[in-house]
């Protein structure tokens, strides 16, 4: 992987910056990550190993890894977290110029919606105006408990909404 100067996730995933919980999986050129900004514990990241920054110039490799990564993401955290939603977004933006991009997979409880008084992008907006992060006892014990799930071989989930 070659790092790119002034590049937080190229940074994390170096370890040229603590990651708490450490890399939790990689797969077909993609890492996961707990995420280190205000989301609430169990938001996890999903980004390239090298450093991206438009999806249009993600290799075949990795865009057919994509999808399927995801889904076994959310369905981990879904298992581990129980939340109301889990919020898959696209985040690639470093002080307003196109950056590292990442997928975000936010468990989204019932308890932040009525604590923020808001959800969606609104809620992500004030969680990160509040700017409480998880304590990184509790994220290295989080990424205990899901690594198994996205490093062991996957297994066929029932759907939740059926």
């Amino acid at each position: 992987m070659r790092a790119h100067e002034e590049c937080l996730a190229c940074d994390l995933a170096t370890g040229k910056r603590p990651l708490p919980g450490g890399r939790i999986a990689e797969v077909d050129g993609w890492v996961v990550e707990h995420a280190v900004a205000p989301l609430g514990l169990g938001t996890l990241i999903v980004k390239p190993l090298r450093h991206v920054l438009h999806v249009a110039d993600l290799g075949d490799g990795e865009s057919a890894a994509l999808g399927p990564l995801l889904r076994r993401v959310s369905a981990a955290v879904t298992e581990l977290v129980r939340p109301e939603q889990v919020y898959v977004c696209l985040w690639s933006h470093a002080q307003g110029r196109p950056g590292h991009l990442h997928f975000v997979v936010q468990p989204v409880r019932k308890a932040d919606m009525e604590r923020f008084g808001a959800f969606g992008p609104s809620l992500q907006m004030a969680m990160f105006l509040k700017d409480e992060r998880p304590a990184t006892d509790d994220i290295e014990a989080f990424c205990a408990r899901v690594r198994p799930l996205l490093t062991q071989p996957a297994r066929v989930r029932p759907s939740l909404g059926q």
